[in-house]
């Protein structure tokens, strides 16, 4: 049996001039997660928000009392430098921090967003440091990215460098509301076959018209930003998402 469905909501849809009440209500409509779409204007063609609105909201929302639990911050790091915001997240109040595998690949391991360093980060090592500061640890992959990518990352014998999520982007990350791009699912089938107890997000497009392939495929963890913040009851949208990958497990 695959883990249990979890539904996070994207802030970025949520109504900024009431943002930390939009985020304490999402959570009593029976969302499990919130997910925080960091962008930084160079990885992606868009900017968010940063740390700052990430302290101002935590008070909003419980913590979780374990890994993976209700009122958990999913902070989706589309940065072109994800290692030097670590610690800024951490101090904010993230609980996931999520970065992207192509990120990783071509920067730097400079630790603080004003340092400079020649040396480079891994994905390995990303996941090792997120770890350290006592975070889980997540890695996306973009449409154009293949999952055989991730092979050695997840295979990896040492459970420091292994991480806790997978998300698999079924839009170009960068903006919201895009149309969902099924051609993505079957990165989705591939990870659920080789690891069935792996946490499997997907991002883009979800909706009551599409949750039944992205669930079919074997994805747990649900992200829906306009299909939950502009729907007339978010909580049936909400319950019913997790009742279609709930009826898949």
């Amino acid at each position: 049996m695959s883990p249990p469905a979890i539904i996070a909501p994207s802030i970025l849809s949520a109504d900024f001039a009431a943002l930390g009440q939009a985020c304490s209500d999402t959570i009593d409509q029976g969302a499990s997660w919130l997910h925080i779409d960091i962008m930084d204007g160079h990885f992606v063609p868009n900017m968010t928000f940063g740390a700052p609105v990430v302290t101002k909201i935590r008070p909003h929302v419980k913590r979780p009392t374990t890994a993976h639990g209700v009122g958990t911050f999913d902070c989706h790091m589309m940065s072109a430098e994800p290692k030097k915001w670590v610690k800024d997240f951490q101090k904010a109040g993230c609980d996931l921090y999520c970065f992207h595998y192509e990120a990783a690949i071509s920067s730097t391991a400079a630790e603080n967003p004003a340092d400079q360093s020649e040396s480079k980060t891994s994905p390995k090592e990303m996941i090792r440091y997120v770890h350290e500061q006592r975070m889980l640890a997540g890695i996306a992959i973009k449409p154009d990215t293949p999952v055989d990518v991730l092979w050695d990352i997840l295979d990896n014998p040492t459970q420091e460098e292994v991480p806790d999520m997978v998300l698999v982007m079924t839009v170009h990350p960068g903006f919201g509301g895009q149309k969902f791009m099924a051609s993505e699912l079957p990165k989705v089938t591939a990870l659920r076959q080789r690891y069935p107890n792996l946490h499997i997000e997907v991002d883009g497009g979800l909706s009551e018209a599409t949750i039944d392939q992205a669930a079919d495929a074997g994805a747990n963890v649900i992200v829906a930003g306009s299909a939950v913040f502009g729907a007339k009851d978010p909580a049936d949208v909400i319950a019913k998402l997790r009742d279609a990958v709930e009826k898949r497990r």
